[in-house]
């Protein structure tokens, strides 16, 4: 077996830091120098005031054994936190002015700043260190009265010819306390009330630009809603154009195609072939006409003309069929839409009647005016009608009533187009909330529809 030696010239070596990492890295540490830039400014600003008033009373340094730098210090910190860490400046604050007092270093005009810190609390501090910072201004204000009171604190020390607790001997208690109050107050209340409007102004604001936002989107949602419901119209319309050609030329066909088969078992007689071929090109007519109604109807919505229904009927006696028709009741005119719906419909029923009943039969035809308007029409079956999905309870109805029907002698395009037909029929209905049944007894084919008188 070979050992195994080990390549010299093979190092394993950490991959080193891409320039795109190092250009990231400064570039983070730009970003937060950038972002605390204007608290440092502010910090440093403080710093510099605070040092250069104590070069000007050196005798503060001397008596304070140089405790009022970090007094100085501490203010000049928390100034700088005020905008980024709200909380934070204020128990800087008060940790430096508990040191203050315990030191006894006098009230230095740089403590001013705590103003600053006032402001930064009100207008970026968190909820609690909002109401915080409120209430510690006039518990503070009112723990450097008892102090001074009490003799355990001079805010003015070397400064003060007299000290200044002398003034309770002068002044009445409540006297000296609100003075102290209205002093304290104005340099402390006023910043931490406009750092409060401004917070109330900024929320006001971003709660405007964000009822703008949910406005706007409102708006994309209804234009959005809007044309949804008109493609959902148009596709309406497309699907109800297609049923109405349907309709149509399949009754018209119906009709030329029973005129077509009767005239090949015609004898030799010019004058009755002249007639077939009549009742066929007048079909053709009646057709074309037919399909320009539906097209102009889709155009101009023009209704339905009266007695169409009428006219459906004598159409089919010229093309050969023996038609009975009868109408009980009181004719009421019917609103544009439900027209359509009646005229679709008892079209459709001819169409089934001429195509798939016994030419030799009569094809009965009934219009009951009522509450609704029922229209029946009941053929003797020649073929048999095959349900499509939605029929199922047809079927079996007439499954029920023939029970030794024979086999169906449609051809599948046959049963296709009475799927078609019936389906197209119950939707129509449906859309104007009523309904279609259909049925098949002892070799009759019954076809109802209830179609509503208003809407």
């Amino acid at each position: 077996m070979t050992p195994l030696t080990r390549d010299p010239s093979a190092t394993t070596t950490l991959p080193p830091r891409t320039a795109a990492g190092r250009e990231d890295g400064r570039g983070r540490a730009l970003r937060v120098a950038r972002a605390w830039a204007p608290d440092a400014a502010v910090g440093l600003v403080v710093l510099v005031l605070g040092l250069l008033e104590l070069l000007d009373n050196p005798e503060i340094v001397e008596v304070t054994l140089g405790d009022a730098y970090y007094v100085v210090v501490g203010f000049a910190i928390a100034a700088g936190l005020a905008r980024r860490a709200p909380a934070v400046a204020l128990a800087v604050v008060w940790m430096t002015a508990g040191m203050q007092v315990l030191v006894d270093v006098p009230l230095l005009l740089v403590q001013l700043s705590v103003g600053i810190v006032a402001f930064g609390c009100a207008r970026w501090g968190q909820p609690a260190t909002v109401t915080t910072s409120g209430l510690a201004i006039p518990v503070g204000i009112s723990l450097a009265v008892v102090a001074i009171a009490s003799r355990l604190y001079e805010p003015f020390g070397v400064r003060s010819s007299q000290p200044f607790f002398d003034l309770f001997t002068v002044l009445p208690d409540l006297g000296v306390l609100g003075i102290l109050l209205t002093v304290a107050l104005l340099p402390l209340g006023a910043p931490w009330l406009a750092g409060l409007a401004l917070r109330f102004s900024e929320r006001a604001r971003t709660s405007q630009e964000s009822q703008a936002v949910a406005e706007a989107t409102t708006v994309q949602a209804e234009a959005a809603r809007a044309q949804a419901e008109e493609l959902a119209a148009l596709r309406a319309s497309q699907a109800r154009l297609a049923a109405d050609v349907h309709d149509v030329v399949g009754h018209s066909l119906a009709v030329i195609l029973a005129q077509a088969e009767s005239a090949q078992y015609l004898p030799d007689d010019p004058a009755r072939l002249k007639t077939t071929l009549a009742t066929i090109a007048e079909a053709s007519r009646d057709s074309l006409r037919d399909v320009r109604a539906v097209l102009d109807t889709t155009r101009d919505g023009t209704a339905t003309p009266p007695g169409a229904l009428d006219e459906l009927v004598t159409g089919v006696r010229r093309s050969g069929h023996r038609v009975e028709s009868h109408e009980v009741g009181q004719p009421r005119p019917l609103p544009p839409e439900l027209a359509e719906v009646a005229y679709r419909v008892l079209q459709e029923m001819l169409t089934n009647a001429v195509r798939h009943g016994s030419r030799d039969a009569v094809v009965h035809v009934e219009r009951h005016w009522d509450d609704d308007l029922r229209l029946e029409v009941v053929n003797e079956v020649a073929h048999e009608v095959v349900a499509g999905p939605g029929d199922t309870h047809d079927t079996a109805a007439w499954d029920a009533a023939a029970p030794h029907a024979g086999p169906p002698t449609a051809s599948p395009a046959d049963g296709s187009s009475a799927r078609r037909g019936i389906t197209g029929m119950r939707r129509r209905l449906e859309s104007v909330g009523d309904r279609l049944d259909v049925r098949r007894r002892a070799g009759t084919f019954t076809a109802t529809a209830w179609v509503p008188v208003r809407r």
